[in-house]
């Protein structure tokens, strides 16, 4: 990547914003040191101290202008992992990889030390000894110490640890005193790490973010629990590349009345995600979750054959082609053929930083339950089953004014 970010950059707030009087805000990556959440500690380090311009931060765009929001240098950073590699360690190898100049790097290096010392073990099964519900308990106090410590009004818990294969439905899932039961024996796993840790969130009293397509939050007792609580969350699967792509395009083929006969598509990667998802079980929700939009748009009898392969020397580079054929008049056929290709964790990053922003906005205004407006972030978002894009992004601006009034 050529190093072409000017040392005085744009002011990293958005043009005429509202003033926000909320208090500061947390932000508790799970997966903490992996590529996504490291690339957005750098990024809202780098931001606070306006070393580079938001670009890529929809709520620094004119559209959120007015609306109320935290600034990034009242974003303070704790989290959850299972690796224990210093977090400067992964951001020098993002900067080795050609992902972030590395002067940027070491202008945060200060920043991404004192987020080194915020985080804490994440649960993982492998090596647990006690209790699901002794974990929960764990991760929970570890919020509310962090929001504790730092004097934050609020702890966004977000959702970025590697993708979990789908999950078989069970009576402890709907019913509290199942669950609860389940979670004191120590002789049982009742929940995936990501629902664990969203029923941490919760028992924090922290808004919750789902950006993979793991089971998270999206369980019905803890949907009613957080719901409950009032607490905001929103989900699921982060929609960056070419998925964000299909959600443009598709409504183009509908509204010129034009049928797509298939809409084939093939994705390359490497890295940690890489690795994840060549395992078949992992691969299969998020390969769901993809392909569930394009079939709200078009139709359940549009051929979508979809696969992902693991390609190691591609790092976090990822690539995605998409063959589209479609039928217009008198039956004539087209063909539509897209490439897709950036770094994976920079097309995320700014997005959850948007998300933790406007998260904190719900938040304050009171908001419960699943944040439906939020689906423009989304794959598959919970609360709502829009999936074109334009029709997501004005509902979102729409909402984000509306709740900045309430404040």
């Amino acid at each position: 990547m050529v190093d072409n970010i000017s040392d005085t950059a744009a002011a990293p707030t958005s043009p005429g914003a509202g003033t926000w009087t909320h208090g500061r805000t947390g932000v508790w990556f799970i997966g903490a040191r992996g590529s996504v959440a490291t690339t957005a500690t750098i990024g809202i380090h780098a931001l606070a101290a306006e070393l580079v311009p938001p670009t890529g931060c929809t709520t620094t765009s004119a559209a959120f202008a007015g609306v109320p929001l935290p600034a990034f240098a009242d974003l303070v950073i704790g989290g959850h992992d299972i690796s224990t590699s210093p977090l400067t360690k992964k951001a020098e190898a993002l900067a080795d990889a050609g992902m972030i100049p590395p002067r940027i790097v070491s202008a945060v290096q200060d920043g991404l030390v004192a987020t080194e010392a915020e985080l804490r073990p994440a649960y993982d099964q492998r090596t647990s000894t006690t209790s699901q519900r002794a974990e929960i308990d764990r991760l929970a106090a570890d919020i509310t110490d962090f929001k504790t410590r730092h004097g934050l009004a609020r702890v966004i818990v977000v959702d970025i640890a590697s993708t979990e294969p789908i999950l078989a439905d069970a009576p402890e899932f709907h019913d509290r005193e199942l669950l609860e039961a389940a979670l004191a024996d120590p002789a049982r796993t009742v929940l995936p790490a990501s629902s664990l840790t969203a029923l941490a969130a919760i028992t924090a009293g922290s808004p919750f973010v789902s950006f993979t397509p793991s089971p998270g939050l999206n369980l019905p007792v803890l949907i009613e629990l957080a719901t409950e609580a009032g607490l905001p969350f929103a989900g699921q699967d982060g929609k960056t590349g070419e998925t964000l792509l299909r959600s443009v395009l598709a409504p183009m083929f509908t509204a010129r009345g034009m049928k797509v006969l298939s809409w084939a598509g093939t994705n390359l990667l490497g890295g940690g995600d890489g690795a994840t998802l060549a395992d078949p079980e992992a691969v299969r929700s998020k390969l769901a979750s993809k392909n569930r939009g394009l079939h709200d748009l078009l139709g359940d009898d549009v051929v979508t054959p979809l696969h992902i392969d693991n390609v190691p020397d591609l790092g976090d580079v990822k690539t995605a082609w998409d063959h589209v054929h479609a039928e217009g008049f008198l039956s004539s056929r087209m063909t539509l053929q897209t490439t897709w290709s950036g770094y994976d964790s920079a097309l995320a990053a700014p997005l959850i930083i948007d998300l933790a922003r406007l998260m904190a906005l719900a938040h304050a205004a009171g908001t419960s339950g699943p944040v439906a407006e939020l689906a423009f972030f989304f794959k598959d978002p919970w609360g709502s089953d829009v999936h074109g894009f334009a029709d997501q992004t004005t509902i979102l601006t729409d909402w984000a004014h509306r709740t900045g009034r309430q404040l």
